[in-house]
Order: structure tokens, then sequence, then C-alpha cells
């Protein structure tokens, strides 16, 4: 609870003494005459005035309004409007007294009216025979306690709004109100906070001084002799003017002071419980006046007030810009993340660029564009805008590479990322893109510069330390992603250039044969693939054929591939049938190098010879998946016992001999075909890719359309994990 106490009363007026009236009367007085509390005698319904104690006059505005004899309604007629000479008169008729509690009264008339409060009685003055000849009047002034109270109620209710986190500015000015509205004399409150580094005052609530007084003095500087609240933070102590017209701190503000008609300042210093300095309290008067205890105590009270609402806010503050940064921590980490997996979805680096310039476009910046060294020139191979006419624009600026005037050309020299809030300088369409600022941020592969990233702003916002970073980070996982994807790519094309020297460039035109192959790579065709077909022709209309699959994936595979190939080429022309050809096939297996691979190999191959009746067909089967003889009747495997080459010199292999008729097919596939699985695990099988094949009267293609179809069907639209490759011979008509 905060006491205000009394100030010291002036010297005690010349006490008015009663005439005689009872025998009670002398020891009253004797008891009321130099006492605090007020008393007065009045006489007769008209209420005379006959005695009354300096604390009476004191309290009815001093002792010009105190005249013996006259009646009471005479000497304060505010008294009438307010119920209080009507009391006077029901003690005086009744013979009762009245007591009264906090009685509220306004004494005086006009500017100079104040309000008190009061415990008073009235008592009925009695003679002898127990007449009513006037009433005793006796109180004491509550104004002081009742102002206490009041101030400690609104003291609370502030303390409860710093509790409820209420805002700052809110707390400070209804301080600033309470206590100008409860303090007995004419006061303005103002309240000044410190910035971070204590070097200035800033406004904070003064809601009864002038607005030009209160943004002059906002962001003065904390110091010795700069006003009373300057001094009061430098100091860190209270600091009292009581006359701003003569106190040196005041002589830089003395006019302002006036214009505002302030004529006393009390400052007090806010701190916090480190004692840091938070701002100022500070107490005007409109004259020159010198504080007593009590002021010194209510600025003591709510200058520690002001402080708890002050370090609250700003716990509040760094609560939420905590909060701010863990969200913005987040954000720039989920947008990394969604960057990033879509910088490495795709396997173009062209597109890896592409996602990255759509990814900084409108998250980082209005304008981007992506630089990259090629064959000793710039390009710039990508631009991200809000507009089409903003993209081609900026497109149409091609840096170059050894200008000294050139941010892309600087970057790409030093490695070093590069801001500014200026225009890039050297050439370009900045203006009529309305470029204020740009940061150019290099992408590297292994410490080599390839290309740049350049980032532009386009109004009052300038690139910060978390643009900055996050862009940096950005390049540096696009830089990974496209090298990457480069070198993807590099590897695939040489994979298929490479499958592609071990397969037929074009199927041959073969007299009577309709030829069709089909070939994919498992996953992603970076590895060569050890599946292989070959159709090449022999002496006298002959034709060779085969389909083979090498154990293994890659270089090794390749090698052996070609081995095989170019073997049976070789010979085929040279021994007297397909058996002879693979058992030097085998033979050339089993003279490799180790270093040129161990694995097996699973081979048909045979002779054709077109007919009047279709394709004469002989063939030998090591190892290898069961072809397919498919007739008007359907398809059936052809079981020939034949065994796995580059393992055993002893081989047992059963020539097989066939006619394919008109409309007739043989298919030959690897086993990656048969051996696709479904979402359950299980095999497409030789049963289900026979019953695929029943068809009216096929061609070669019809043929393998059918087979993909049916992998396709089976697997869900997927490949499978192996190899797979497939040649279909085909009689035609004559």
């Amino acid at each position: 609870m905060t006491r205000v106490p009394e100030q010291s009363p002036p010297p005690d007026p010349p006490v008015a003494r009663p005439a005689a009236g009872g025998d009670a009367e002398p020891d009253l007085w004797t008891v009321f005459g130099q006492s605090k509390a007020v008393f007065a005698a009045l006489a007769g319904p008209a209420h005379l005035l006959e005695s009354a104690n300096p604390a009476f006059a004191a309290a009815i505005g001093g002792e010009g309004r105190l005249r013996i004899g006259a009646p009471l309604g005479q000497l304060m007629p505010e008294l009438a409007e307010q119920g209080f000479l009507e009391l006077l008169d029901q003690v005086y008729r009744s013979g009762k007294r009245h007591v009264g509690r906090d009685g509220r009264v306004l004494l005086g008339s006009g500017p100079q009216a104040r309000e008190a409060f009061f415990d008073f009685t009235y008592e009925p003055r009695l003679d002898v025979g127990g007449n009513v000849t006037g009433v005793w009047v006796s109180g004491v002034e509550t104004t002081q306690l009742k102002q206490a109270q009041r101030l400690t109620a609104e003291h609370r209710a502030l303390l409860e709004q710093i509790a409820r986190q209420a805002p700052l500015h809110q707390v400070l000015d209804g301080m600033a109100r309470v206590i100008e509205e409860l303090s007995p004399d004419e006061v303005l409150v103002s309240v000044l906070l410190a910035d971070a580094d204590g070097r200035h005052l800033r406004h904070g609530a003064a809601p009864s001084l002038p607005d030009f007084y209160n943004r002059a003095i906002d962001g003065i500087a904390t110091g010795e002799g700069v006003g009373s609240c300057g001094t009061a933070a430098h100091r860190r102590q209270a600091v009292i003017v009581t006359d701003i017209a003569t106190d040196p701190f005041w002589d830089e503000f003395r006019d302002l002071a006036e214009r505002a008609r302030v004529a006393a300042c009390w400052s007090t210093p806010i701190l916090a419980r480190d004692g840091s300095l938070l701002g100022t309290f500070a107490m005007y008067h409109r004259s020159p006046r010198t504080p007593q205890e009590a002021d010194h105590a209510l600025a003591r009270v709510f200058a520690d007030t002001a402080a708890l609402a002050v370090e609250r806010h700003q716990a509040e503050q760094a609560r939420l810009a905590a909060e701010a940064r863990a969200r913005a921590a987040r954000d720039d980490l989920a947008f990394l993340l969604e960057t990033s997996t879509a910088l490495t979805r795709s396997l173009d680096h062209h597109q890896v660029l592409r996602r990255l310039a759509d990814s900084c476009v409108p998250g980082l910046a209005p304008l981007c564009a992506i630089d990259v060294v090629e064959a000793g020139r710039v390009r710039r191979v990508m631009t991200a805008g809000p507009t089409p006419h903003d993209r081609e624009l900026l497109a149409s600026h091609i840096p170059v590479h050894d200008a000294a005037d050139d941010a892309v050309a600087r970057v790409l020299e030093s490695g070093l990322s590069e801001v500014a809030r200026r225009v890039p300088t050297g050439p370009g369409p900045w203006l009529g893109l309305g470029v204020t600022g740009y940061l150019c941020v290099p992408m590297a592969d292994r410490g080599r510069v390839f290309g740049t990233l350049t980032l532009l702003t386009t109004g009052e916002d300038a690139f910060d330390g978390r643009t900055v970073a996050l862009a940096e980070e950005l390049a540096r996982r696009a830089a990974t992603a496209a090298v990457n994807a480069r070198q993807y790519t590099q590897r695939v094309a040489l994979a298929r250039d490479l499958q592609a020297g071990l397969l037929l460039p074009d199927v041959p035109a073969v007299p009577g044969a309709d030829i069709a192959t089909h070939y994919h790579p498992a996953g992603e065709g970076l590895d060569i693939g050890g599946d292989f077909y070959d159709v090449f022709p022999l002496a006298g209309g002959r034709w060779a054929f085969m389909v083979g699959d090498v154990c293994g994936r890659g270089a090794i595979a390749a090698t052996t591939t070609a081995l095989v190939r170019h073997t049976a080429r070789a010979v085929a022309s040279l021994v007297p049938g397909p058996e002879a050809v693979v058992e030097a096939v085998n033979q050339a297996l089993l003279n490799r190098p180790d270093s040129h691979g161990t694995g097996f190999v699973t081979l048909i191959h045979g002779h054709l010879t077109p007919t009047e009746n279709g394709l004469d067909v002989t063939f030998v089967r090591a190892g290898h998946t069961l072809p397919l003889h498919i007739t008007a009747d359907g398809a059936r495997p052809v079981d020939v016992a034949g065994s796995l080459l580059g393992i055993t010199p002893s081989l047992h292999l059963e020539p097989h001999h066939l006619t394919l008729r008109p409309h007739e097919s043989l298919l030959l596939y690897t086993d990656g075909i048969t051996e696709a699985r479904d979402d359950n695990g299980d095999l497409l099988g030789e049963e289900r890719l026979a019953e695929a094949m029943e068809l009216d009267r096929p061609t070669a293609h019809d043929v393998i359309k059918a087979v993909i179809g049916a992998v396709h069907a089976f697997t869900g639209g997927q490949h499978g994990d192996d190899d797979q490759a497939a040649l279909v011979l085909t009689a035609t008509p004559r």
C-alpha cells in the first residue's frame, strides 16, 4: 500500500475561543483546540459560527473564510447544494446526532475548489435544561487516506495489467494518468524509455504534456546537464530541479519548457534489477516547487512499477523475437529441404538449374539469373521473374567473363559472394527492371567456380544476412546437384553408346523373314547390360542369329558380350554348324584372362535358311531360357538340352531343327522377361508369357509389342530388376 504522508501544516492561525455555553464546552475545547481533527461550535437555527479550531479553518480554505458570528451558510455556501446544511437542520430540530463516514465534500468554488473526504459527527448542543441551543461539528479529514486507498487500488490494477502482459504504452499511459488524477496538486507525468545502448531516451508516455514538447525531447541523449531526465539517466539517481528558469541543467531546454508552461521537473531513473538503465520517470509542475517526502516516495513506487512493466515488456519482446527466429530457422530449413528435394529429383542438370531459379523467386528475391561458364564463355542459362517480359529482358543480358566492371565476372574470378544496395556495375537492363540491389553467389565444384547465382531486388528491401546465407547454401547444393546430374547424363550416354556398340544398329533385311528386336536395360541405364542379340549373314543365303545373357553387368559384362559376338561372327563361316560355333565360343570364354571376367554365359545360336515353305531353322541352346514357337494354335516352348558356357570345356549340346511356316514365329528372349515380378513378388514365368502370345497371324513387331505389354500388365508398369532382350523371327509368305 502506498501511503502519501501529509505535508507539514502552516503555523496555526489565532484560535477562535468559544463563548460560555455549558460545563462540557471548556472540556471539548481542551480536547480539540490544538487537534488535527476539525472542530466548530454552531449556535441557533441559523448555525452561527461561535468557535472553530485551526484545523477547521485550514479545511475550509484558510483563515480568510473564518468569521465568528456569521452563519455557516454564508461562510460556505457550497454546503447547501451538497445537503450538509439540511443535515444540520435535522440535528438541531430533532436533538439527535448524525454520524457520517467518508463523506465527500467539494470545498470552495471555481478553479480553487477541491475535493475532500471526512468522517464527521453532528452533535446537538444542550443547555442545563436539555434544550438544543446549537450543533457541535467534529470530524477527521480522510482525504489523504482516501487518496492513498485509491492510489493503492490503481497501483494494483497496473500490476494486474503488467501480469496480463498488456501493451507497454497502455500500462505507462495508465500509470501517468493515475498519478496526475490522484495527486493533490497539479502534476504532469512523463516516462522516457532508454535505447538498448542506454545512450538516448525515447518517448514512452506523457498524456498531459504538449505533443510538441514530447516530440522535442524524444531521443535526447543521456549525459550530465541534459535536463532533469538526461542527467538522472546518466547519474543513475534522482535529479530534482525545483526551478527550471534558473537551473543550468535546463539551459538548452528553457525556451521549450517555457512554451510548455512547466516550471519544475523531478526525474527518477528507472533501473532494472541488474542496475541497467531502462528509462526515467519525471513529475513536472506548473510553478517552482520543492518535493516533500511523500513526493519522493511516490516517485520511487512508480519508478519501480515502470521498471517492472519495462522488464516484463522486454522479456516478452525477447521471447517473441526468439520464437520468430525459431520460426524463421524452421522456415529456412523447410525451404532448404523442399528446394534440395526438388533439385535432386531431376537427373537433368538444366532442369536442376531451372528449379533453382524458380525456387529463388519470389522467396528470396523478385528476379534471378543463373550464369555458367562453358567453353571459356559465360552463358546465361536460366532466368526467373514475375512476368515473361522481365524474364526476357534479364535473359537478354549476357555478362562478360573478363570484364572488371561486371559483378558476375568478379565473383567467377574471386569465388566470393558480392552484395550491394545499388544497381550492379557494368551495362545491363537495370533501369528497365527497376533494380535497386543485387546479390551474386558463386557455384563451385570441388573448388572450381563454374557459375553464379544472381538475385536482384526491385524495391526498398535489401538483402540481409539470412538471405545471403540461404542463397549461398542453395547455390552450394544446386552446384552439387547440377554436377551430379551432368555426370549422370554423361555416364548414361556413355553406357548407351557402349551398349549400342554391342547390339545391332539396325535389323538386317532377311529374305522371307520379318525380324524385330527389343532391349531394355535395368535400372537407370547407368551400367552396360549383359543381354545381347545378333543377326548376320552367312554364305549360301543362310543367316546366323543369336540371343545371349552374360552373368553380371558393367564393363566386364561388355567385354564378355563382345567376346561372344565377335567369336561367333568370326567362326560361323568357318565351321559346319551352330554346335561348332558355340563350342568355339565356349573355348574363347575359357581362354579369357581372369581380369576379363569369369562369369558364365547362356546362349541360343542358330542358322536359318529361307525356303519355299518358310524358314528352316537349326539352333543349339546353351543353358538359355526356352524359346517359344508361336503358331496359329498358340505358343509352346521348344525344350532343347544344353550346357552353360564358360564353365567347363566339355559341353552337352543338342542341335534342334524346325520349320517356321508363313506367319509362324520363333521368340528368343532373356530371363529378365520371365523373371519380372509383381507387387507380391511372383514371377511372370514362361506359362504367362506363352499365354500372352496367343495372337492371330502376328508380325514380328506384334510379338514384341505383346511381350512388352505382358511385362507391363503383370508388373504394374515396371520393367523389373534385370535387363530384358528379345529377338523375334517370323516367316513371311514368299
